[in-house]
């Protein structure tokens, strides 16, 4: 896809030592993706998503937490 410009969005600490990385990632193309990075241990996993399939992902995650959400 040619070069790349990240830009970090924000890390989140997750249970049992994981951790989610959000990055706005620009090509020189114009195309812009949200990547989340997911590290266990010395395990990495990179999912690239475009507009669309970040929004359905956040709410799906949304709409989990308020169903499970404590109290």
């Amino acid at each position: 896809m040619g070069e790349e410009t990240t830009t970090d969005i924000a890390e989140i600490e997750l249970p049992f030592g994981r951790r989610a990385v959000l990055k706005d990632v620009a090509f020189e193309s114009g195309l812009k993706m949200l990547r989340l990075v997911l590290r266990e241990g010395r395990r990495i996993t990179i999912v690239d998503m475009d507009p669309a399939g970040a929004a359905q992902l956040a709410r799906q995650m949304a709409a989990w937490a308020e169903d499970n959400r404590a109290g």
